[in-house]
């Protein structure tokens, strides 16, 4: 009896060994994460070798089960398979931090992580891959950790998907390396093959990319109600990320910019990828207002960020990119900077960058509190700048005979305003690069804080492209540089944003899209400005350089036939809706002034923020935003519409209770149309409260903004409507 006890001991003992065993190798099979409201889950797990995710929002599948992975040059594993599940760790963060300026006063950056360790037996090698579970998305990267058998490596592809659940309504251009300045196309994802051709007849760079390849920040709508956002976090030291499309099955994968030999990146543990993103919601308003991109990023690396403020200006701009005046000083076809003598050249009487038409750009700016004013073309090299694959084009110190820059600055100081410098580098990298400290300092010498920099044309050395990670690391150098010197850098034609803003703030603005510009190139489609939020803005504020009055191009320029397809209305929106520290009024002064009753909500407008609402959103058919002014009660409000038109409903309930403001609404004209009447707008005044709203109509391409002023004192508010 004694020894069946014992055996039935010894059988129990063995059991529970078994359980603890199961209990501690079940967990490393498939793991879980939720988010911190619960309403997001993660699933990893690896089978076959292969590691794999998928997400679920309130128990909808977003992303189906998706593998993960990179192939490597030169080695013989890769690092896509062999893999063992040997680690997993789980934590949660929770922090509040303070933008240098930004949508928000302080942003919450919340999440549950789950940092993932695979060994590759094989290889004798391990990566992990962390994952990040906020309320509004998933962020999630590969971290290669300093080890013998895994230093330098080359990628040869990343091989990251992202598995839809069905045939979803996508919002995209094509995964060109070289621009983002295409018009969207909206349609299904079994469709974008079809169209893609149509797609790159405007504007293409003649890169070559797949025939299903798209862009991020790529924006989706489910058929039952899901919004999808894919894109990236913290492009650093890595190349530019694409998303080729399975059309047949619907699933993403990730495609990066190659350089001229095909590489598409070159790595030295300990090094991590960017963040690859996913925001989700059932509402369209909640990824609008998403930080997750900001979140993902490094804390601010500039100590002391006190001389990095927010710009409102206007510039010597618009009249060139209409042809109505030029960049260059002459017409000569051929200039070789070393050896050209400028002043024995005869100007050419359309060089807009002069000293009296400055002059009065710096007046203009003075009079309605503009705090800089933009100039483009004083330096030489503009006569044959483009497309001739010159190296040395441009030296970035030496003006051309009519501009005086001790003068201009001496006289702008005098006035309360700066300059911001240009610098158009043609792609002509190296040339830049040798350039820079002494640019710089010039600029500091010069009085100069700010700089918008271009890199317009085919990247000199040949074959890199905009967005490969050989430039990726020029713009990064670009602006830790600039930080050296004190200087805030707007850039042009760089790769598109993905929040690094948080980690140098003084990347105060990009371009890195269709911007205002294409409206005198041919048009911009009319949903543009109510796709652009959803897609290029996710990453990074934009300088859009809105605020055009004068939408027949004729005006300016006889030879331009090309019409802004927009009213006058929207113009004023978009200081709203297109988030940015750096807005720009791009018309000219004298079209203002035709209409100086508009013209005062440009002025009025805030370009800090403490707090940001999405009130009401569909992409491609509406947004509605309200701001808060930075210190103050005072909110601006935005709406900008598709060439359907609409009507919205707004509500005034963020306001606070008790108190009384008074709205100045600026909207289409019952008759307005972007195409056919687009100046016809009307302006009213009503006080509003808690409880008033709004029901106004937006014409076909049109919108309306609105400054809603806190009163203080009831004085102010006689004779004026109470809008309940």
């Amino acid at each position: 009896m004694e020894k069946t006890n014992n055996n039935n001991n010894m059988n129990i003992v063995k059991i529970f060994i078994a359980f603890i065993l199961i209990a501690f190798t079940l967990p490393l099979l498939a793991q879980n994460l939720k988010s911190p409201d619960g309403n997001l889950s993660l699933v990893f797990e690896v089978k076959d070798g292969k590691a794999f995710y998928q997400l679920d929002y309130k128990g909808k599948a977003v992303i189906k089960p998706s593998s993960l992975g990179l192939d490597l040059f030169n080695d013989k594993f890769g690092l896509t398979n062999g893999f063992s599940l040997s680690k997993s760790e789980s934590t949660s963060f929770d922090e509040t931090w303070t933008p240098v300026w930004g949508e928000y006063k302080q942003i919450r950056n919340h999440y549950n992580e789950l940092a993932v360790t695979l060994n590759q037996d094989a290889a004798k090698r391990f990566i992990v891959i962390r994952f990040r579970l906020f309320n509004d998305g998933l962020g999630f990267r590969y971290e290669f950790p300093e080890q013998p058998n895994l230093n330098y490596m080359v990628v040869k592809e990343e091989h990251t998907q992202f598995a839809m659940t069905g045939d979803h309504k996508a919002f995209w251009i094509p995964g060109d390396f070289d621009t983002q300045e295409y018009d969207y196309t909206e349609s299904k994802l079994s469709e974008i093959r079809g169209l893609m051709k149509a797609a790159i007849t405007d504007n293409a760079s003649q890169t070559q990319f797949s025939p299903t390849g798209v862009q991020t920040a790529l924006m989706m709508k489910t058929t039952d109600g899901l919004y999808i956002n894919l894109h990236e976090a913290a492009l650093v030291e890595y190349s530019c990320m694409h998303l080729n499309l399975d059309d047949k099955n619907f699933v993403f994968e990730s495609f990066l910019t190659p350089d001229v030999q095909g590489k598409k990146g070159y790595l030295l543990a300990p090094c991590t990828s960017p963040w690859r993103t996913v925001i989700v919601s059932d509402n369209a308003t909640d990824i609008l207002q998403s930080t997750l991109t900001l979140n993902l990023n490094e804390p601010c690396k500039i100590e002391n960020t006190s001389w990095i403020k927010p710009v409102k200006y206007i510039g010597v701009w618009w009249e060139m990119i209409t042809g109505k005046s030029s960049w260059a000083y002459t017409d000569v076809p051929s200039v070789k900077l070393e050896t050209f003598d400028y002043s024995k050249a005869s100007p050419n009487g359309k060089h807009a960058a002069n000293n009296e038409k400055v002059k009065r750009y710096i007046d203009f700016a003075a009079e309605h509190g503009f705090s800089q004013v933009l100039v483009e073309g004083w330096n030489i090299g503009w006569e044959d700048w483009f497309g001739k694959s010159k190296d040395y084009v441009f030296d970035f110190v030496t003006p051309y005979p009519d501009f005086d820059v001790k003068m201009l600055q001496g006289y702008a100081k005098s006035k309360g305003v700066r300059l911001m410098m240009h610098h158009e580098t043609s792609s002509s990298v190296r040339n830049y690069e040798r350039h820079m400290d002494k640019a710089y300092q010039f600029m500091v010498d010069n009085g100069y804080n700010s700089v918008k920099s271009g890199y317009v044309g085919d990247i000199i050395p040949r074959g890199e492209y905009h967005y490969g990670q050989w430039m990726v690391n020029h713009y990064q150098y670009a602006i830790e540089k600039a930080a050296k010197y004190k200087i805030m850098v707007n850039a042009h034609e760089a790769v598109r944003p993905t929040g690094l803003c948080r980690t140098y703030p003084n990347l105060i603005g990009n371009e890195s899209s269709r911007g205002t510009e294409y409206e005198s190139f041919g048009g911009s489609k009319p949903f543009h400005t109510t796709i652009l939020p959803f897609t290029r803005l996710i990453g990074g504020p934009m300088d859009y350089t809105p605020g055009i009055f004068e939408m027949d191009m004729t005006k300016l320029n006889p030879d331009n036939n090309s019409h802004v397809n927009s009213t006058l209305a929207r113009q004023l929106a978009l200081y709203v809706t297109m988030y940015s520290p750096l807005q720009m009024a791009a018309d000219l002064p004298e079209n203002y002034m035709r209409f100086p009753d508009a013209f005062q909500f440009i002025k009025d407008v805030a370009i800090d923020w403490d707090e940001t609402r999405a009130l009401a959103a569909e992409p491609g058919d509406y947004i509605t935003y309200a701001r808060k002014a930075k210190g103050t009660n005072n909110w601006f409000i935005g709406t900008t519409v598709d060439e359907n038109g609409y009507v919205s409903n707004l509500s005034f309930d963020f306001l606070d209770e008790g108190k009384q403001y008074i709205a100045t609404i600026y909207a289409d004209a019952p008759d307005a149309h972007y195409k056919t009447n687009p100046q016809a707008y009307q302006i009213r005044k009503v006080v509003v409260n808690k409880k008033s709203k709004l029901v106004q109509k937006c014409a076909p391409g049109g919108g309306y903004a609105i400054s809603v002023i806190e009163v203080s004192d009831k004085a102010q508010t006689k004779g004026l409507k109470v809008l309940k």
